[in-house]
């Protein structure tokens, strides 16, 4: 069996990647659905701002967000000054970056999934009298 010291990284490991796709999914479900919509106006330009991470060197990235959450950046130091809360080079870090990293995927698989349900049955579930909040989680996120 593994020591104490074995299971230290493993169980960090895990709640990093808890937190990470509990914090990013809603948001990915809510930017799929966006992006899922053919007349968006300003899809292009969420959707590249959406890859940018995927297209970015995962040290750049990493970098990026070290500047902006560090405690000499602009989201770090008001978290620290008003909460006292420090991300960088933290648990909440790591999730934070492997969020950042991860969201493009979660939204892109969502995407694709939300773009392959058939527009009708969504139409006849709101002329059944569903609303849209109804049909979205009875009909289209299924």
């Amino acid at each position: 069996m593994l020591s104490a010291a074995e299971w230290t990284p493993i169980l960090l490991s895990l709640q990093v990647a808890l937190v990470a796709t509990a914090a990013g999914l809603p948001p990915a479900i809510a930017v799929a659905w966006l992006l899922a919509r053919p007349r968006l106006p300003g899809r292009m330009a969420l959707e590249v701002v959406v890859t940018a991470p995927l297209v970015m060197p995962p040290l750049a990235t990493g970098y990026l967000l070290l500047l902006l959450l560090g405690r000499g950046g602009p989201v770090g130091r008001w978290l620290h000054e008003s909460l006292g809360v420090d991300i960088a080079f933290t648990w909440v870090g790591a999730a934070v970056a492997s969020g950042v990293l991860a969201f493009p995927l979660m939204v892109r698989a969502i995407q694709i999934a939300f773009e392959s349900i058939d527009r009708r049955l969504e139409g006849a579930s709101r002329s059944l009298g569903a609303g849209r909040w109804d049909t979205f989680r009875s009909v289209t996120l299924p």
